[in-house]
């Protein structure tokens, strides 16, 4: 990925950090984005401590659609040209189906599903315009496709960006060569989602428990893993959610 040019949503902290930090230090030229521009300049000069490439840092929210388009701009002005998207940007949070707001509803749904379809659209629109074959990876969750008591919210949103995954890996991949693929991490260590559906010690063990390999997963592993799929190593995977759980969700009666 040496030059290549990366955007990565929610990249200020948990997987997206170590994603962007992963490419950079193979010398790829990043984009990170985010809501909070403190963060994202605390993890713009830490990142650079190590990269080879370059690394830029675009305030934005992937709901707004005029962020997004200057998300573009910007990562064309500054680096000439777009290679990889990655969809990262996520909200979550636990609550009981019955309990859940409209508003939070909304929420989740819009930066979740619609936030990736934006970022792809916009994305996808610049390398149809340019002749140019690019790379789309998604984050999605296992509950996108069996289930989890709490997240109804979030569930029903990685449900929407698994099919749109698969959607345009069909659509693009046949029309411009552009390939969509998708990441259903498990827990991992690290991570603001892990804070927060994790509520307390004793549910983090026994979800460790839950886990095949008895352990949760570093932001890291799943760094090497986008790393995989965004590389030309992985140029026939299209259409693919790669789960990296440990075997979590095949466990149906842990012991």
């Amino acid at each position: 990925m040496k030059g290549e040019v990366v955007i990565v949503t929610g990249g200020s902290s948990g997987m997206g950090k170590a994603m962007a930090k992963k490419f950079a230090d193979m010398g790829a030229n990043v984009a990170i984005t985010g809501r909070n521009e403190e963060r994202l300049l605390a993890t713009k000069e830490e990142l650079e401590k190590t990269a080879k490439g370059k690394v830029l840092s675009i305030v934005m929210d992937v709901r707004n659609i005029a962020d997004v388009d200057r998300m573009v701009e910007e990562t064309v002005a500054e680096f000439g040209t777009i290679d990889h998207l990655v969809n990262n940007a996520a909200g979550n949070f636990i609550v009981k189906a019955e309990d859940l707001s409209v508003n939070g509803w909304n929420a989740v749904i819009d930066i979740v599903l619609n936030g990736t379809f934006y970022c792809s659209q916009r994305v996808g629109k610049y390398w149809i315009d340019e002749n140019k074959k690019g790379s789309i990876l998604n984050m999605v969750a296992t509950y996108a496709w069996d289930a989890g008591a709490g997240v109804i919210h979030s569930a029903a949103a990685k449900a929407g960006v698994l099919s749109l995954t698969r959607t345009l890996a069909v659509e693009w991949g046949g029309r411009y060569g552009v390939r969509v693929n998708a990441i259903a991490p498990g827990p991992i260590e690290r991570t603001g989602g892990a804070d927060k559906l994790m509520l307390s010690e004793k549910m983090a063990e026994r979800t460790r428990q839950s886990v095949p390999l008895k352990r949760f997963g570093t932001p890291e592993e799943i760094a090497g893993l986008a790393y995989f799929l965004l590389s030309e190593d992985a140029a026939y995977i299209n259409g693919e959610v790669v789960t990296m759980d440990g075997g979590m969700w095949l466990n149906q009666f842990p012991f």
